[in-house]
């Protein structure tokens, strides 16, 4: 998953979110990296990454160019 945080409060929120939905489903991160930073923080989860960047980061990096060939799954946000 690859989502774009405005700032880097903003990213840190995003990723804390991401963590706590996932928590609560009984998933833990193997690790995590560029947390303080906020400018791309990656959450390893064994079976799926999660990709959060700031906006000219992700821009940067362009990780769509490097996956733009692998397959895109269609999900909806699931309420608790």
């Amino acid at each position: 998953m690859i989502a774009t945080g405005t700032s880097r409060p903003h990213a840190q929120s995003l990723v804390e979110n991401v963590e706590m939905k996932l928590k609560e489903g009984g998933r833990r991160p193997l690790r995590d990296e560029g947390r303080s930073e906020a400018e791309w923080v990656l959450i390893d989860y064994g079976d799926f990454v999660v990709h959060v960047f700031q906006e000219r980061f992700r821009d940067y990096y362009g990780l769509e160019r490097l996956w733009g060939d692998a397959p895109v799954l269609d999900w909806e946000a699931v309420e608790a």
